[in-house]
């Protein structure tokens, strides 16, 4: 095998990154584990109306979604702008091929 060439195996636990415009800063974000979209899927059921189930869903694509993501405290959530968490929810869900209608159980 080239230098260059890994097997599938080598790659369990890795993360596609790519830099993303938030608050007029890049921030790293990295596409969700197989794991993740399907606890996505699952928070996003009955949440047609509901805004606290929404940010709840909000706050965890983007804890798990961002680097550095998991150090985030619900109270550090209230700090930024709607917008731009919205924003940064959506660019996650689409850098890790799902689309913000299919994650809203849409």
């Amino acid at each position: 095998m080239a230098d260059n060439v890994k097997g599938i195996k080598a790659l369990v636990g890795s993360r596609q990154n790519k830099n993303h415009k938030f608050m007029d800063q890049n921030v790293t974000i990295q596409k969700l584990t197989y794991a993740e979209v399907m606890q996505v899927k699952e928070l996003a059921q009955g949440i047609e109306n509901d805004d606290a189930k929404g940010f709840e869903l909000l706050k965890f694509v983007v804890r798990k979604g961002t680097q550095g993501g998991d150090d985030l405290t619900d109270d550090d959530f209230q700090t930024f702008p709607l917008d731009e968490l919205s924003g940064l929810s959506s660019a996650i869900m689409k850098h890790s091929g799902i689309a913000g209608d299919q994650a809203a159980g849409k």
